[in-house]
């Protein structure tokens, strides 16, 4: 009897760790751009360097992510040590940043390997989360998970938001965060019986395979027109909203705003939409979630001469529609991947989703300078759609099962 009841009690802890230590280890990933008006005044960039200070974690991320892919690591090693070790290395080129840089050429280097080490702590929780929860619940957990990834890259716009900090104190903080995080992994995190936690020999060529198998290609799909919006929007929301007529009567700073409407608005969202995947299926959410943020870029244009409580609240709907499907999508494909490869359809999805955030993040301040930023949102805008349709297709059966 008491076996009965231990096992969800241990489920149910190690998917709070497991979510615990991603908050606080995504910490540092827009540690760097939420302190960026303090280096724009110490450093003396503009916003085309600053893209950069972004741009280069997400290089960093895809390149981690590929050699993660090619090595198998995800499949071959214990995943909660690849996450300690991942982790406390990004928090350890965030201590190198913020102690001894002064200037870009260095600083993106360093934000580049922070990226590389970050390759390891995503998506290997997802696979980590995956295995602690059974198909009926997979969307929940996913969900937990991509809320704590919210939180966790939002985290330093409520440091600088909250405290008096100095920039160099804010990257600090993200890395100590970052090293409790590897601590808490490396303690605590154990993976669980419901994915394969290791592999003798990977195989990367999975990561092409899947890609001629429907399930796989049309969730990656999905995920990569979802990816199209989400870090561009993270990336420029401030600069938005410093640009609208509410920008000096928003509630608290435009740092706070942000953490409330994309950091708290997206844990609400992810939840809801873990729970709606596994109540109505992956593809209805997914899609409902696509169709809400995709609406949301195209109607971004009318913020800027709305008041401060409709911007908010506008907001706090596109922080949660645009982060609702991530899970949604990891979920999808860590159940129609080959069990044995599951680390690596996970890694090589994130990887190629995140090349295409490089491109987004810096195509939104090129069409801001040409056209402002009043529609500089528009050009996220098909990312939802097409993943929406993707996401439709997957609803529907095939024609041979249509006719069984």
């Amino acid at each position: 009897m008491s076996s009965f009841i231990e096992a969800p009690m241990r489920a149910s802890v190690q998917r709070s760790a497991i979510a615990a230590v991603q908050v606080l280890a995504l910490a540092v990933w827009f540690s760097m751009s939420a302190v960026v008006p303090s280096l724009r005044t110490s450093w003396g960039i503009g916003s085309t360097a600053a893209v950069w200070l972004t741009a280069s974690v997400q290089l960093g991320f895809v390149v981690g992510a590929v050699a993660s892919t090619v090595l198998g690591l995800a499949d071959r090693y214990a995943p909660q040590r690849l996450l300690a070790v991942a982790a406390a290395t990004a928090a350890a080129c965030t201590v190198l940043l913020a102690l001894f840089v002064h200037g870009l050429p260095a600083a993106v280097p360093l934000r580049f390997a922070t990226g590389v080490c970050l390759a390891g702590v995503y998506p290997v929780g997802m696979k980590l989360m995956a295995s602690w929860a059974t198909s009926a619940r997979r969307g929940t957990a996913m969900g937990i998970l991509i809320a704590a990834l919210t939180l966790g890259s939002t985290l330093p716009h409520l440091i600088t938001g909250l405290g008096s900090l100095p920039w160099r104190g804010v990257l600090l903080a993200a890395a100590a965060a970052g090293l409790l995080g590897s601590a808490l992994a490396l303690t605590v995190v154990r993976a669980g019986p419901h994915v394969k936690a290791t592999s003798p020999t990977g195989n990367p060529r999975y990561a092409l395979i899947m890609f001629t198998q429907r399930g796989p290609r049309l969730a990656n799909l999905g995920y990569f027109g979802h990816m199209w919006e989400l870090y561009a929007l993270w990336t420029w929301l401030p600069t938005f909203l410093l640009a609208t007529d509410a920008a000096h009567s928003l509630p608290g700073s435009v740092e706070i705003t942000v953490f409330v409407t994309m950091g708290l608005g997206g844990v609400a969202g992810c939840l809801l939409g873990g729970w709606f995947a596994d109540r109505f299926g992956r593809p209805a959410a997914a899609r409902a979630a696509l169709l809400a943020s995709g609406l949301c870029c195209l109607l971004s244009p009318f913020l800027f001469h709305a008041s401060a409580a409709v911007v908010v609240a506008f907001c706090v709907v596109w922080g949660a529609a645009v982060i609702a499907d991530s899970g949604v999508f990891s979920t999808s494909l860590s159940e129609a991947a080959d069990p044995r490869y599951v680390g690596t359809a996970l890694t090589a999805q994130t990887a190629i989703g995140f090349g295409l955030t490089v491109v987004t993040i810096q195509l939104v301040p090129a069409i801001a300078g040409a056209v402002g930023w009043h529609y500089a949102f528009l050009l996220l805008a098909p990312g939802p759609l097409i993943g929406a349709l993707a996401m439709n297709a997957l609803a529907r059966p095939r024609p041979s099962q249509a006719l069984a």
